[in-house]
């Protein structure tokens, strides 16, 4: 009999973690149902604890202030959506560059992450720019934050990248440097379960 891989043991909480992240969840659940209105919590649950890979990606979300919520459903995957919904862009995710390549083009002065490689290792995806305008549409998101969102590959070929925030009850689209970083911007994920 073969023995799990140790990334594979990693990611498995344990009873105890599972039981207070579903209560988490749950509860953020029940405060926010205009994020999900016509989506039951008992059928959630139900997909999450099938899912105990998935559950650690959550946790992860929530270790670094993501504050996840299910935001819609996939009818023809049959998937439920997680997002970050904190107020501002989550702080165990912030003073990050786009990317490795943007990271390695930094001769001093570098983050300890990135946003591409610490979503990747969550077992998350960052938001494109669609999602991210459509998260904006369940409340008032990054208003003294921005957020890293998924860069198209010709601007990020050009040694660029994109990010968002809301300001003035408008949300915008900037591009900087894919190497920058700042206190203020991180990133929100998605997780599909």
């Amino acid at each position: 009999m073969s023995k799990p891989s140790m990334t594979a043991a990693k990611k498995k909480l344990s009873p105890e973690q599972r039981k207070k992240l579903l209560e988490i969840l749950k509860t953020r659940f029940e405060k926010n149902m205009n994020r999900h209105k016509s989506i039951k919590w008992a059928s959630v649950q139900t997909k999450l604890t099938a899912k105990q890979a998935k559950l650690w990606s959550l946790n992860e979300m929530e270790k670094t202030s993501g504050e996840p919520d299910v935001v819609g459903f996939d009818k023809k995957t049959g998937e439920y959506i997680f997002v970050d919904c904190c107020a501002e862009s989550p702080t165990g995710r912030r003073s990050l560059c786009y990317d490795r390549k943007a990271l390695e083009s930094r001769k001093e002065h570098k983050p300890k992450n990135t946003a591409v490689e610490m979503a990747n290792s969550m077992g998350i995806e960052l938001l494109t720019e669609d999602q991210y305008r459509q998260l904006q549409q369940l409340g008032e998101f990054d208003t003294k934050t921005s957020s890293w969102v998924k860069t198209p590959a010709g601007i990020r070929t050009l040694g660029g990248a994109l990010f968002c925030d809301r300001r003035y009850d408008t949300v915008f689209v900037y591009h900087n440097g894919a190497e920058s970083y700042y206190a203020a911007r991180g990133f929100r994920g998605e997780l599909r379960v």
